[in-house]
């Protein structure tokens, strides 16, 4: 038996575009997987620690080799707890939405979180960067307003995608499976189009997932 971890990444919950796509996903696994376990979590609803003051102290503890102080500790536990949570996973689903040509604040927090050396990522003079989260699948249902087409000008304002991506990457990700809706606001008729030609491709990716 499996564990899908499925992120959601927007506060919109039912209006939500990503989310809608992320959903077919997700119900359809669940039916081509009855025995696995299926965990949601919504970032704006979980309680996530401030990546600060001696958090990020405790961080550069560790990147230099140092003893963490009793302070240091009790504020790096919860992120421990969080990066624990992340790695239990087997498999991932993401719902994203684009905000300012970015990922929302809430994701962007989330990855300061868990991507942490030793713990998803390790460096060494000789090898260099290295991920640690190997051999698990994740899926990305993106949404946007706008349409941002790879090989038309407006491709250089998707920070969305290239940033997620590069991240999800460098901590070991190499089966990152992607889905996009776009352009929602292009007016209802259209928006809705998008919508469910996306969630019938979606249920589609998630029968060999």
């Amino acid at each position: 038996m499996s564990k899908l971890l499925y992120i959601q990444a927007s506060p919109r919950i039912e209006r939500s575009y990503s989310i809608a796509v992320a959903d077919a996903f997700v119900s359809a696994y669940k039916e081509a997987n009855p025995k696995d376990e299926v965990v949601t979590m919504n970032l704006f609803k979980k309680e996530l620690p401030a990546f600060d003051g001696l958090a990020v102290q405790a961080k550069y503890t560790i990147l230099h080799g140092l003893k963490h102080t009793p302070e240091e500790l009790a504020a790096w536990k919860r992120v421990e707890e969080i990066i624990a949570e992340f790695k239990s996973a087997d498999k991932y689903a993401m719902a994203v939405p684009m905000w300012n040509f970015g990922i929302p604040y809430r994701l962007k927090q989330y990855l300061d979180i868990i991507v942490q050396p030793t713990y998803t990522f390790t460096f060494s003079p000789k090898e260099g960067y290295k991920g640690l989260v190997l051999g698990k699948p994740v899926f990305v249902a993106y949404s946007r307003g706008g349409a941002y087409e790879k090989g038309t000008p407006s491709e250089a304002f998707d920070l969305q995608t290239k940033y997620l991506q590069l991240a999800l990457g460098f901590i070991g990700f190499t089966d990152i499976r992607t889905l996009i809706v776009e352009p929602t606001l292009a007016g209802p008729d259209v928006a809705k189009k998008k919508r469910e030609e996306a969630m019938a491709r979606a249920k589609e990716m998630a029968k060999s997932f």
